[in-house]
């Protein structure tokens, strides 16, 4: 962690401007299925940490997602690396703590490298999300931590699903499922089920997403949405509903594509950049009908909020949309939006 964490902030081009790794989360899965369990060993070091220092990493990491959501992975992930190497490493390494503290510090601290791989993956940075996600994922089986490690899996499948392999989606949800299933949470079993479902579309396979939606959706059904873990607490009805219409819209299935769309701009304000994706998620699906008066009109809304965000993906969802209206290139509203 202190290794990888130097080197990004060092910009070391091997790291930064890697690429997606096919083998790396195969691997990764199949050590957190099979592997034996680490012993877990009380720190050593020279300086003594407990609960409070593990609350006060919590509630940083905390405060870090709320700005990401709300400015883009680019505006602070620096800082989150920064407080990974200087802050969170050296505990790590030479904290002096009880077994079951250091559990719950390398869980946080699982939980905090888990964000700056998503911020590498926001903008783009694939082959160096990679490796975020892989050190997080091992040190929440490190940890004992079998929800938080599902919620890494299902990353590590939103990340293969964007970057188009499908069959490493599947695996990885798939995988998700069973720490879902372990850690007793029925939101972690949707989540991951939907994505599945997800990779399932990419591939072009109906049926085999269909059944994956109808069984999320009966997950779904049986959640309570108490005592939800924070790293949790996005995974709600509209959030749901994006996945679904991400399911749609990889099958060019326009009209649930914009029914799914629509459900899921009910969400919370706070999540501007998730909004900034529903809305082009949504002038999508009008434009999968040919519906370019509305297509035109949501898509801007999108680009308004694009705009004020530092987030690549942003910008991919809106290029995306302007290929699905490629075809009505010849028309004024068309011509206006672009």
């Amino acid at each position: 962690v202190c290794g990888l964490s130097e080197g990004d902030l060092e910009q070391r081009r091997v790291l930064v401007r890697s690429d997606f790794d096919l083998a790396a989360y195969s691997s990764a899965a199949l050590r957190w299925i099979i592997a034996p369990r680490t012993a877990l060993t009380p720190g050593k070091g020279a300086r003594f940490i407990g609960m409070a220092d593990v609350r006060e990493i919590r509630e940083a990491t905390g405060a870090f997602r709320i700005l990401d959501n709300r400015l883009g992975g680019g505006r602070i992930r620096p800082t989150v690396v920064e407080y990974l190497h200087t802050d969170i490493a050296p505990l790590l390494r030479d904290g002096r703590c009880a077994e079951d503290v250091r559990r719950h510090l390398f869980s946080a601290a699982a939980e905090l490298a888990q964000l700056a791989g998503w911020q590498a993956y926001d903008l783009e940075m694939q082959g160096l999300a990679q490796r975020y996600l892989v050190q997080a994922l091992t040190m929440a089986r490190f940890a004992g931590d079998e929800g938080l490690g599902g919620e890494i899996l299902a990353a590590m499948s939103h990340q293969a699903v964007y970057v188009v392999r499908p069959d490493q989606a599947i695996d990885m949800a798939q995988a998700a499922q069973l720490a879902g299933q372990h850690a007793g949470l029925p939101i972690l079993q949707t989540e991951s089920i939907v994505m599945e479902a997800h990779g399932h579309a990419l591939r072009k396979d109906a049926g085999s997403c269909s059944r994956a939606l109808r069984r999320a959706e009966a997950t779904f059904s049986h959640t309570t949405g108490r005592d939800l873990p924070a790293w949790l607490s996005y995974f709600d009805e509209a959030y749901f509903a994006a996945k679904i219409a991400h399911c749609f819209y990889a099958l060019e299935q326009g009209k649930q594509t914009e029914k799914y769309a629509l459900r899921s701009l009910d969400m919370d304000p706070r999540y501007i950049r998730g909004k900034a994706f529903n809305l082009a998620l949504l002038a999508i699906g009008y434009a999968l009908q040919g519906e370019l008066d509305q297509a035109c009109l949501r898509g801007r809304e999108a680009v308004d909020l694009a705009g004020s965000l530092d987030s690549a993906r942003a910008i991919t969802y809106i290029r995306r949309l302007f290929t699905e209206l490629a075809p009505h290139a010849h028309e004024d509203q068309v011509r206006g939006f672009r």
